[in-house]
């Protein structure tokens, strides 16, 4: 008798093969059969009409310090998700000497909007190198497994000192060496791989740089190196991709014998380079060597309201005098003082410096359901043209509702020509990878954690201003795609041997919700997030982790150490 079966769902099972109707059992927290009439099962659960598809593997996730206190993983698990992969882009908490954990929380609160008080608060830092991280990672367990990557930022800062936090600063030999003996230590002790930072939009709370933009050819192939050495792990990079860039990095992963996998957005200043990073990939691919370009599947959008980061108004000196309020008592002086809304949204001062908040032109209301794809005629600009009202007045008017919670999104990346031809192009390329979503990250600005949701809903089911794409393409894009991106060849695959995580969804009824701003995080600390509807049941390993959009309790997720292979 099988531990569980999932009777009749339309089974699309993550390899892009057609759908199919038929049962799938599992055994021992592993697929044990799929096809027609299954033998009996201790639960069986009827999904006629229903979608069954593997676990969603996200592998750019920052959950590096949420996963050390957060047994729930959220927002990732209510949308499918069931095993993340952090330590991305070059930050992270590990290896860290003995009080000098100050310095990577100060960096990963500039670099990925995560409050320090939060950070300082949740993240007890009892281990020193990586290898103890990964120990502190295990000893505890969650509803999605976890993974982690070795990042270049903490290394540097551990071995170099203080002289680390200065990207301009060069290690000595000694110093490279040393980082490559870590490298394999840490690859030997279960990371999924070595990830670094070279961009400026990556700086630490106090302005200054990521330690790893501008490290020295000598300096990444000390790190690659140490990939050699272990034979394992990923070279993750975010970079801007400036002139010879690329061919560093390439020299770096080939000298490691590993694959390579860049960060791939479409930039406003340079919305065209995206194209020719992905064409230097699939260059490489051409070559027989591994690399992939990880992409994202809808906006980056900025998210704007009164309780978030970033808003229309953050920049605007009339701001100061409610900054500090609560935002109960913020939303009610802004209620009762029609003085203070007509100072407020006054244009700033003609010289005052640019400011991304007051992008109108590509600024949009969120609605009840979320538009990722939204048309420039709804934009804030042109609804006050529309109505004879200023930017300022209408986006004032959009975040004061529902009480204070309304909310804009500002598309930050990936829409440069104000639709999602290109991320359609990005998107099946056969040299990408799913891999933008950064949840647990940009707590205050974005939410994009929901992702996988949405790669469904938009792309199969709900553009209207382009192309869409079938449903097997889309799965196995998020599932069996990411998992082999790192080597995680026990899961993303409904196929006996395989990991018994499992989604059944509801595609009819899968939607998202409005992101909303909650304050759940260590010392209060605020985030973003969003929920989803449509998932009938979660499994990971064969254990329900969520059952009608609702999280059960259940702990099964474990922490991965390194590449794995089906049983």
């Amino acid at each position: 008798m099988f531990d569980l079966v999932i009777r009749n769902g339309t089974v699309i099972d993550g390899s892009g093969q057609p759908r199919k109707v038929a049962d799938v059992a599992v055994q021992e927290g592993r697929i044990a059969e799929v096809g027609p009439r299954l033998g009996p099962a201790k639960r069986e659960i009827e999904a006629g009409g229903l979608i069954v598809a593997p676990g969603f593997v996200d592998i750019h996730t920052h959950y590096d310090g949420q996963a050390t206190w957060d047994p729930f993983i959220t927002p990732s698990s209510w949308h499918g998700v069931t095993t993340t992969v952090f330590g991305n882009c070059g930050v992270g908490f590990a290896p860290v000497r003995p009080g000098k954990s100050a310095y990577l929380i100060n960096l990963m609160e500039g670099v990925e909007d995560i409050p320090g008080t939060v950070l300082s608060e949740g993240v007890k830092f009892n281990w020193e190198s990586f290898g103890d991280y990964l120990d502190a990672l295990g000893s505890m367990t969650r509803t999605v497994d976890v993974a982690a990557q070795l990042p270049h930022g903490a290394l540097r800062f551990y071995v170099m000192g203080e002289r680390g936090a200065n990207h301009a600063e060069v290690p000595d030999q000694g110093e490279r060496e040393e980082m490559t003996r870590l490298v394999a230590e840490a690859l030997d002790a279960g990371a999924m791989g070595v990830t670094t930072s070279r961009t400026t939009k990556h700086k630490a709370r106090d302005g200054s740089f990521t330690p790893s933009l501008s490290a020295r050819e000598a300096e990444l192939l000390a790190l690659a190196e140490g990939m050699k050495r272990a034979g394992k792990g990923v070279l993750q990079v975010n970079s801007d991709f400036g002139p010879g860039e690329f061919e560093a990095l390439d020299a770096a992963a080939k000298l490691a014998g590993r694959p390579l996998s860049v960060l791939l957005v479409q930039v406003d200043a340079s919305p065209n380079l995206w194209r020719q990073t992905l064409d230097q990939v699939n260059a490489v691919r051409r070559s027989g060597r591994v690399a992939n370009a990880q992409v994202g599947s809808r906006p980056i959008g900025v998210i704007l309201g009164l309780e978030t980061t970033v808003h229309p108004f953050a920049a605007h000196p009339v701001w100061r005098e409610i900054r500090d309020l609560s935002p109960a008592a913020r939303y009610a002086r802004l209620q009762a003082d029609a003085d203070l809304r007509r100072r407020l949204t006054a244009p700033r001062a003609a010289d005052a410096p640019a400011y991304m908040g007051e992008s109108f032109h590509k600024m949009f209301p969120i609605g009840a359901r979320p538009d990722y794809e939204p048309d420039s005629a709804n934009s804030i600009a042109a609804i006050a043209q529309r109505t004879g009202r200023t930017p300022q007045e209408v986006a004032l008017d959009a975040i004061m509702a529902d009480g204070g919670k309304g909310l804009l999104m500002l598309p930050f990346e990936n829409y440069a020509y104000g639709n999602l031809d290109v991320v359609h192009d990005m998107i099946t390329d056969p040299g990408s990878v799913l891999g933008v979503a950064d949840g647990g990250a940009h707590v205050g600005v974005i939410c994009d954690a929901s992702s996988p949701t949405s790669l469904l809903t938009l792309w199969g089911r709900d553009r209207t201003r382009g192309p869409k794409l079938g449903l097997e393409y889309l799965i196995a894009k998020q599932t069996r795609g990411t998992a082999e991106a790192y080597g995680l060849l026990d899961r993303g695959l409904l196929a006996p041997g395989h990991k018994a995580d499992i989604n059944v969804i509801d595609f009819d009824a899968l939607s998202l919700k409005r992101p909303e701003v909650v304050y759940d995080l260590p010392a209060g600390g605020r985030r973003l997030i969003q929920r989803a509807t449509g998932y009938r049941h979660t499994f990971n390993a064969g254990v329900e982790t969520v059952h009608n959009d609702e999280l059960t309790g259940a702990l099964p997720g474990k922490l991965v150490r390194g590449a794995q292979a089906p049983h």
